[in-house]
Order: structure tokens, then C-alpha cells, then sequence
């Protein structure tokens, strides 16, 4: 089966994580910086889930997981280590139409979390259709070397040349050309030189 990528807007939407240990806490950091509403449920935090409830950062019920936990969730996330937990949160979660990745658990997911390289609003993401998270791993790996951090501020200021162009040109098929020669190996490796160059103003102390 070939699996549909996609990329969730999850601004202010519910997501529910079943857990509170490590595995829990391996997810939360994309889901807070999607601006996702999280809300844990779990008996026991881990220190660094309970920093994050202290921090107001999230939504924690102190109980075990219950059928009808799952009410109002856009998408759920089963974080626990019991194969029979996972399985009844996958059930709910399929009742009420919600996604649901159980975490090393491909039997109960709808989904499943690809290995990310980040780099400001440049996301590249990896899936092996859970196959093997270790070549996953090894590809993310290998992509970070590739593409460093320069290339999120490379791309806020592509995003700015692009603004500029369409405000500026009448002209759609101008405009296409223009933002693929600004967005060219030739054109980064000139923001990079450009970026790298000191500075000849004069004044300096």
C-alpha cells in the first residue's frame, strides 16, 4: 500500500496523547510547535511532561485511558508500551473518525510519523511505510549534512522575493520564471557568498 503524504495545519485543534512516559514525551515537542492544543492522559508524568503542564504548555488528566476519552480530539496519539491499550485507543479512535498513530505499533495507526529534517519552514520528511525507522534515521541523518541551517533564512527571504514579485509583476509566467532562477543551486550558492561577506561600511569602531 502507498501512503498519502501530507503535511497537518493543527493550529489550535485538540490532539490527545495516551502516555506519559518517554514516548509520550518524543511527540510533543512537533505537536507544540504546530500549535496544537495537547492534552495528556496518563496516571504518572515523567519530570519533563510535568515541567511542561507546570508551564502551562499543555492539558494533563490524571487517570488511565477510558472509552469516550477521545470526545472533541482532532487526532490521538497512543504513547504506551501495552499492545492492549493502544489497540482499544485505535478502536475509539476509528469510531469516531479521529487519526491515530500508536507509536511502534503499525497495526493500529492510520498514519505514521515520518523522520523529519527541519530547517526553519523547510521541512523535509522521510517514510519507509514502517518499514525500517533505521534507514529512516540514517536518510535524516544524511539530509541534515546536505541541508543546514542556512537554509531557513535562505528561505525566509525567498518567501519575501516571492511577496515582492507578485506585487510587483502583472506578468504570472514572468513570476514563475523569476522565482525558479531565484530558487536555482547558482542563486543559494550567491545568498550564501552574499550572506558571508563582511560588511564595507565605514564608522566602525
Amino acid at each position: 500500500m502507498t501512503l498519502f503524504p501530507a503535511f497537518l495545519k493543527l493550529a489550535d485543534r485538540q490532539v490527545i496523547i495516551i502516555g506519559g512516559g518517554t514516548l509520550a514525551e518524543s511527540k510533543l515537542p512537533a505537536l507544540l510547535q504546530s500549535g496544537a492544543q495537547v492534552r495528556l492522559i496518563s496516571p504518572r508524568l515523567n519530570p519533563n511532561l510535568q515541567a511542561q503542564v507546570r508551564a502551562n504548555n499543555l492539558e494533563w488528566w490524571p487517570k488511565l485511558y477510558e472509552p469516550g476519552d477521545l470526545a472533541g480530539a482532532f487526532l490521538v496519539i497512543a504513547a504506551t508500551s501495552i499492545p492492549e491499550v493502544n489497540s482499544a485507543v485505535f478502536q475509539e479512535a476509528e469510531a469516531r473518525h479521529i487519526l491515530c498513530n500508536a507509536v511502534d505499533d503499525i497495526e493500529n495507526c492510520h498514519f505514521y510519523c515520518g523522520s523529519i529534517v527541519q530547517r526553519g519552514d523547510l521541512q523535509i520528511a522521510i517514510s519507509t511505510n514502517g518499514k525500517s525507522p533505521a534507514l529512516a534515521q540514517r536518510l535524516r541523518q544524511e539530509l541534515e549534512q546536505q541541508f543546514g541551517p542556512e537554509y531557513a533564512t535562505w528561505l525566509d527571504w525567498l518567501g519575501a522575493a516571492r511577496e515582492l514579485l507578485r506585487a510587483q509583476n502583472s506578468d504570472p509566467e514572468l513570476t514563475k520564471q523569476w522565482l525558479h532562477l531565484l530558487a536555482s543551486q547558482p542563486m543559494y550558492e550567491k545568498f550564501l557568498r552574499d550572506s558571508s561577506a563582511p560588511s564595507s561600511g565605514k564608522g566602525t569602531a
